[in-house]
């Protein structure tokens, strides 16, 4: 089964079972009023999310949050969506996994476990995430090799972190990491607040791709991703592959989305799987349906010859940015708005700081 243009699939379904997380990452992509949508889908009403997403098509699920490993219930869920037949991948902090568990996850059909560090150091991990993690996630490391799991290693990058990179591929190595995935922060919710602590300069930027490609060079058995921050490009990135045509997002809440940030978007009314049927949301829903194709493209996306290519860009990032989701992602160096991301690498470099930084939190949460 194949999507087109003008008949989409969902083939990526990202479940967020939870935004609770025993973690406090400063660059954390849940929004920053999480606090307020606490009302989480039962077992239930998830296991009819999958069986609606299989049958539109979708084949690879993603369980994340929040920390998904706090749903009592995620080995029955698992279990359903693997005889679904999903491909299942559990995406955590490792917090909550013990060989027990991890047995039952393995028993229950899981296939995958992607596991997330903040850096290579000890002290560095653990301020990152304000808790004790560090030795944590190294026995879970472990545990992912003894119950044979793809040993699939996250490291969000960012300004206080970036320099070390060959420290972190060593560390990887180390575990037996397969995969290793560099994920240049992006800017969107807690991540965009403290954007002026978290964003690298050019330089930084360009020392990590040449330590990632010695270390490629030396040990090209292991798969590395490097995604480069968007500030740092002159194109944007099609979001999530193109809104609403290959990625749905559900919330904890059961508001779907085309990308885990677009409920930030205003003027857009996100369906709930509560009150209506993800065939409904997916392909007749206003919201899915409002950034679809290039009609709603403004110049100078409307006749760049490079529009197929990025879809222009991330809408998330144009409101962010300029106040307007229908304007071009700012990061094109074609948009008039493109002035807003140098000012901001420019003021990276400078070392400005006018906000503290501020840590993920559900007072914070409810504060923002």
């Amino acid at each position: 089964m194949s999507s087109s243009p003008d008949r989409p699939i969902p083939l990526w379904l990202n479940a967020e079972l939870t935004y609770r997380c025993p973690l406090h990452c400063v660059f954390c992509y849940n929004p920053t009023g999480y606090a307020q949508h606490t009302e989480e889908l039962s077992t239930e009403e998830w296991c009819s999310v999958f069986r609606q997403a299989r049958e539109l098509g979708a084949v690879q699920l993603g369980l994340s949050g929040g920390e998904p490993l706090l749903r009592d219930d995620l080995e029955r869920l698992v279990g359903k969506a693997s005889s679904l037949g999903y491909y299942v991948n559990l995406i955590t902090s490792g917090v909550g996994l013990n060989e027990a568990r991890a047995a039952r996850l393995k028993d229950s059909g899981l296939h995958h476990i992607q596991l997330s560090f903040q850096d290579s150091t000890r002290e560095l991990n653990d301020f990152l995430s304000s808790t004790r993690t560090f030795e944590l996630k190294l026995r879970v490391a472990q545990l992912i090799k003894q119950y044979d799991y793809p040993m699939v290693m996250n490291v969000v990058l960012h300004r206080l972190n970036i320099e070390h990179v060959s420290e972190i591929l060593r560390m990887a190595r180390q575990l037996g990491a397969d995969h290793v995935e560099l994920a240049n922060t992006q800017y969107y919710g807690w991540a965009f607040h403290n954007r002026e602590h978290l964003l690298p300069d050019r330089a930084q930027v360009e020392r990590a791709e040449q330590a990632v490609a010695k270390f490629r060079a030396q040990h090209p058995e292991m798969k590395i991703y490097f995604v480069v921050p968007d500030y740092h490009a002159t194109r944007p990135k099609r979001c999530v592959n193109g809104w609403g045509t290959t990625f749905l997002n559900v919330a904890p809440d059961g508001v779907a989305l085309p990308c885990h940030e677009a409920r930030m978007l205003p003027g857009l009314d996100f369906p709930s799987v509560r009150q209506r049927d993800l065939r409904w949301i997916w392909h007749e829903s206003p919201a899915f349906n409002r950034y679809r194709g290039d009609a709603w493209m403004r110049e100078p996306c409307r006749s760049c010859p490079e529009k197929e290519r990025d879809l222009g860009g991330c809408r998330c990032q144009a409101y962010l940015l300029t106040g307007d989701a229908a304007n071009t992602d700012p990061v094109c160096d074609l948009s008039p708005e493109h002035r807003r991301v140098q000012e901001a690498v420019e003021a990276a470099a400078g070392g400005r700081r006018s906000l503290p930084l501020l840590f993920r939190s559900d007072e914070n949460s409810r504060r923002l």
